[in-house]
């Protein structure tokens, strides 16, 4: 199988575009209603850099988070932006995924969140998203194995291939104390297509767990690092404290192991032109 070009980031990307309309800080979500031209924008600029798959802006629209800061109806937020990356899409050489990361509250034994009760959630996103066809369901951003099982057993229910990425700290296991191959003996037979990680660690500190994930597993490989975190700029603006040629030079070690790579936190659609860049110059 050869590279292909995910996304980067789109809660920060969108932030930004948002504030460069005057627009508040919002639940990204809450743009695929208050403000589809934005949504549509970070599709067709992820597009054009030259993403293979580009995420609707669905990451965090659960029920319970859309309940707590909507009036919204968490169905008719997701539909919204399954629409606007469909339409944004059509005609053009890009596939659309649905996104969806872990919530807010944790299951028993470390929270009152029964499974049954996280896995209807998750069936609601899921139904939701279905009816425009997503070419995948990412599960991203999970630092609790527990959540990320009952997700992805829903997740391979609704016929679309499911890849799995968690979030990893520098000493190799989630937050929740996962390993890699803890993560890869759970998930790998449910017949999920990819496995992976995303967020949390810089392209250095997270190419050691991706090749370990390569020790451990035959799945093709997801791998989204952080672009690192925003940094204060003159004249309140922020900017990444990784520029784009230094992010796909440190992430260009992970393309032996890797075969979906894109950016995670920090990025945006110039760091996706240059990962296409850096593939190329390499040969891949």
């Amino acid at each position: 199988m050869g590279k292909i070009i995910l996304d980067g980031a789109v809660g920060t990307t969108l932030w930004d575009i948002a504030a460069s309309h005057g627009v508040e800080k919002v639940p990204v979500w809450r743009y695929n209603i208050e403000h589809p031209e934005f949504v549509a924008e970070i599709v067709n600029r992820y597009i054009e850099s030259g993403a293979d798959y580009v995420q609707a802006n669905t990451f965090g629209a659960n029920r319970p988070a859309v309940e707590r800061s909507s009036k919204y109806d968490v169905r008719d937020v997701v539909a919204s932006a399954m629409k606007i990356a469909r339409e944004t899409a059509e005609g053009k050489d890009a596939k659309i995924t649905l996104s969806c990361g872990p919530l807010m509250q944790m299951l028993e034994p470390y929270g009152d969140l029964e499974e049954d009760e996280c896995g209807d959630i998750y069936e609601e996103i899921f139904d939701a998203a279905m009816p425009y066809k997503p070419d995948a369901i990412f599960l991203e951003t999970f630092i609790d194995l527990g959540m990320m099982r009952v997700a992805a057993e829903r997740a391979v229910t609704k016929g679309a291939p499911v890849f799995c990425s968690m979030s990893f700290e520098k000493v190799g296991k989630t937050m929740f104390g996962n390993s890699v191959e803890d993560v890869v003996k759970t998930l790998e037979p449910l017949g999920i297509a990819s496995i992976g990680l995303n967020c949390s660690l810089g392209p250095d500190a997270a190419i050691p767990v991706i090749k370990e994930f390569s020790e451990k597993t035959s799945l093709p490989l997801f791998f989204k690092p952080n672009a690192g975190l925003p940094i204060s700029k003159g004249g309140g603006r922020e900017a990444s404290a990784i520029g784009p040629e230094e992010f796909a030079e440190m992430v260009a070690p992970a393309f032996p192991y890797a075969t979906y790579i894109g950016g995670c936190c920090g990025s945006d659609w110039r760091y996706v032109k240059a990962i296409k860049a850096k593939l190329k110059e390499k040969g891949y």
